[in-house]
């Protein structure tokens, strides 16, 4: 797990999501995240069954923001949780051989804690200002410096130009929503991170 994390954006139209989505994974990123907080659940469940045989076909993990139901629906390859969104043990039972992934904000005693009940890799942000989350708590690089005996993931207002100092701290993955999928060329855009990485 290292490498652009590529977090899907708020788009209802599912072809218009699929055609971006698809520029991102024939560019190469390492893990694909569906995540849209504008549409019903059912909505959702219909746009993460397009999507995961895509990733796959490309052989990217796909990977369930928010909600393990859709994700053990889908057959995706895991899910990631937030403080919101469950028990990370009881979704660490149910996910056998899957990825699961933990939010924990900028808080290191919560990952310790994600890591005890099985997380695959945690996620530390926002690491700067986001136009995504505009009110979310911001996390210190520093935090990237601590051994946690797996992947750390950046989150928040990441752009191509922020993301070496993210790498140089500690970062293994760099999870991006708006400077991914708002590039004029999302390939492009995908293909330089990915050099970052090499």
């Amino acid at each position: 797990m290292r490498g652009l994390y590529a977090i899907t954006p708020d788009i209802a139209d599912t072809q218009e999501l699929m055609r971006k989505v698809e520029q991102a994974l024939a560019a190469g990123v390492a893990m694909l995240q569906y995540r849209n907080k504008i549409i019903s659940k059912d909505k959702r469940l219909l746009q993460a069954k397009e999507l995961a045989p895509v990733a796959r076909g490309y052989g990217v993990p796909f990977i369930v923001n928010d909600d393990l139901e859709i994700a053990l629906a889908v057959g995706a390859n895991g899910a990631h949780l937030g403080r919101e969104d469950g028990d990370l043990a009881i979704a660490r039972a149910k996910l056998p051989g899957k990825i699961l992934g933990a939010s924990c904000y900028n808080d290191v005693e919560r990952a310790r804690k994600a890591v005890g009940a099985g997380a695959d890799y945690v996620a530390f942000g926002a690491v700067f200002p986001s136009p995504t989350k505009p009110d979310a708590v911001r996390a210190p690089l520093s935090l990237f410096g601590n051994d946690l005996g797996i992947p750390l993931c950046a989150i928040g207002g990441i752009t191509l130009e922020k993301a070496p100092a993210l790498i140089a701290a500690g970062a293994s993955l760099l999870a991006v929503l708006s400077d991914l999928f708002d590039a004029p060329d999302i390939g492009a855009r995908a293909s330089r991170y990915r050099q970052l990485f090499q």
